[in-house]
């Protein structure tokens, strides 16, 4: 097999065991340069998955008159707080004294961005599929907990960290999202 294709197996197998609650995800993914190069092909994966909920939100909101446009800033965004998150926890691991577990933290959260982003968008499935609103909001929040919660078991397993400090690195992540969502909806206006 492929390196390639075999790295990108080894990852997404480790973050399907990780979002189980499976430990042993951690160790399946080493934290050398060359994985965690190939770790970047989660962006190319997730992608589908960003373009379905901008879609499920069209589908309650109607498609807009500039959709290739918001669209294209959609992507934007997403890629820009993926590599922003990225460079930010590349200089906070020897801060945190864990720049020798950053590799393999990255790696992990590369691929356990593709599991997060398909919870996501099953979570919204029922409601794009009629649902009433309760089991519909039901869905999203389990959803979405899950995908956090995958996120911060990641992040204490790779980097060895407390739950203070993992649930820090979540908020962060969360936080650039936020933020440049908010830049691009500014000068989308």
């Amino acid at each position: 097999m492929n390196a390639s294709v075999a790295s990108m197996a080894s990852g997404l197998s480790a973050a399907l065991r990780l979002a189980r609650g499976r430990a042993d995800g951690v160790v399946m993914v080493p934290g050398d340069r060359a994985t965690i190069a190939r770790s970047f092909w989660a962006i190319a994966f997730c992608l589908p998955a960003v373009l379905c909920r901008l879609l499920m939100s069209w589908a309650d909101t109607g498609i807009p008159s500039d959709a290739a446009h918001l669209a294209g800033l959609e992507l934007i965004v997403f890629v820009l707080g993926w590599l922003i998150f990225v460079e930010v926890t590349h200089h906070l691991a020897p801060v945190l004294g864990r720049a020798q577990r950053w590799g393999r933290f990255i790696a992990l959260w590369n691929w356990c961005n593709v599991i997060e982003n398909v919870l996501v968008l099953a979570g919204g499935l029922p409601g794009l599929f009629g649902a009433p609103a309760v089991i519909d909001e039901a869905c999203q929040l389990i959803a979405i907990g899950w995908a956090l919660w995958l996120e911060w078991y990641a992040t204490r397993l790779a980097l060895g960290v407390g739950p203070l400090i993992a649930t820090s690195l979540v908020l962060l992540d969360a936080s650039i999202g936020i933020l440049l969502l908010s830049v691009a909806e500014a000068f989308s206006s």
